[in-house]
């Protein structure tokens, strides 16, 4: 049988408009320019676009092709993905904001983010995402580590009028809160991320009823926050949104050949649950 040709991911790619340092670990970067036509994000508040780097130094820049580059480049050359949130989209000003978390000189698109300039330009593309508040739930979870915030932030203005919501945000300390209302912020300081945000979402009494449940970030925590959430509220699965973003020690590259054995040992819960 003959497969089908692969699909190619269609990219764009947007120049930077502006930069600039929210909090001690938080770059916004605004991007536009004619590449970002048609962008086409806003149906859901987790939007997310894959950013394609080149490593320093390499001997290109955007746009490129990605087979071209691997085929003509030694393996050191080769782009680099990374998955980041769309925090806003103005179709309007045909602008797309997205905040980098930053932890000095670690990781690639980090330090990316914290040297842009107006008028540098990177590849991407997306949008992918999934998630929206929904109307029909009696309230509403929201959480997640700073990997998560700018889908959290996102999400605030999108729920329902008069809706209940509880959010809650785990940061490195108090100069990464931002001024969101709603939001009960915790500080992880030396603790491993997720546990002080897992331990202030059960530790808080929250109402009846089905809520409709975010929890994102780092893998560790968000699978056992899920399985503390399935058993203590029983959320149907089609208002339960969870996603591993990153995971401790590893890569992208790395997280997402764990993915698929992690996402097992979610099925294994769920199955659990149901016994």
């Amino acid at each position: 049988m003959t497969q089908a040709p692969k699909k190619k991911r269609v990219t764009r790619v947007g120049t930077v408009v502006r930069a600039e340092r929210l909090t001690p670990h938080l770059v916004r970067v605004v991007l536009g320019g004619e590449g970002l036509a048609g962008f086409g994000a806003g149906e859901f508040t987790d939007h997310y676009v894959k950013l394609q780097l080149p490593p320093a130094g390499a001997p290109y820049g955007a746009p490129f092709d990605v087979e071209a580059v691997q085929a003509q480049q030694p393996q050191e050359w080769w782009p680099v993905t990374r998955t980041y949130t769309v925090r806003a989209w103005d179709a309007d000003a045909g602008e797309l904001t997205v905040d980098f978390v930053v932890h000095g000189d670690q990781g690639v698109a980090g330090p990316w983010a914290a040297a842009a300039q107006p008028g540098d330009r990177v590849q991407l593309a997306g949008p992918g995402g999934a998630y929206a508040p929904s109307a029909a739930a009696d309230w509403h979870l929201l959480a997640g580590d700073d990997s998560a915030l700018p889908a959290i932030a996102a999400a605030l203005p999108r729920l329902p009028q008069g809706a209940a919501a509880h959010v809650f945000v785990e940061v490195e300390g108090p100069a990464d809160e931002q001024d969101l209302p709603g939001v009960t912020w915790v500080h992880r300081g030396a603790h491993p991320v997720g546990s002080a945000l897992t331990a202030a979402v059960l530790a808080t009494e929250l109402p009846g009823g089905v809520p409709h449940v975010f929890v994102h970030g780092e893998a560790g925590f968000v699978r056992e926050l899920r399985r503390a959430v399935r058993a203590r509220w029983d959320v149907p699965r089609e208002l339960l949104s969870v996603s591993g973003y990153w995971r401790t020690g590893r890569t992208e590259e790395g997280w997402r050949a764990d993915k698929p054995a992690w996402n097992a040992a979610v099925e294994a819960d769920e199955a659990a649950l149901a016994v």
